[in-house]
């Protein structure tokens, strides 16, 4: 039996300029198959028999459940180009995850749900040694652009609007 594909999973990566330099939020989660480990926003899709939530909804609501984070306070939202495939060994499936990326004022604190113990900020110059997946990194490098670039093609194509 082959691995299953699952693409209800959400990935949605805060960011911030701070002191002249882009930063990323990473929250610790508390509970398994990641726990202890520092990551973006991850959430899975809700779906009923009368109707199912869109990835960007569910990015919306994630933001609100795990952080805190009203969309009005949300400084831009973009949908990310990356949808990095990766592999889960314990549950068998191989992810294809949407990828999101909001900006935040420098001073927004984040308010933590019970999924997570801790939250830090990751400066750009830091990526490549805090993140563990090099999709991660990659989507790093993909929002930095879009920052500073906010003119570009890219910027306004992937630029969402968000509701909430």
């Amino acid at each position: 039996m082959s691995a299953r594909l699952r693409t209800d999973v959400v990935d949605v990566f805060v960011a911030r300029v701070h002191h002249d330099a882009i930063e990323f939020l990473q929250l610790r989660r508390v509970e398994e198959p990641l726990r202890g480990t520092w990551q973006p926003i991850m959430g899975h899709t809700h779906e009923t028999p009368e109707t199912a939530e869109t990835s960007l909804d569910a990015a919306i609501r994630e933001l609100k459940e795990e952080v805190g984070l009203a969309a009005a306070d949300a400084l831009a939202m973009w949908a990310l180009e990356q949808v990095h495939p990766y592999y889960i060994a314990r549950r068998d499936c191989v992810m294809l995850s949407p990828r999101f990326a909001v900006l935040v004022p420098h001073d927004w604190t984040p308010v933590l749900n019970e999924e997570h113990d801790a939250y830090r900020w990751v400066p750009d110059a830091d990526v490549a040694t805090e993140f563990v997946w090099p999709g991660q990194r990659a989507c790093c490098r993909e929002i930095c652009d879009l920052i500073n670039n906010p003119g570009s093609p890219a910027a306004r194509v992937q630029r969402v609007v968000i509701h909430g």
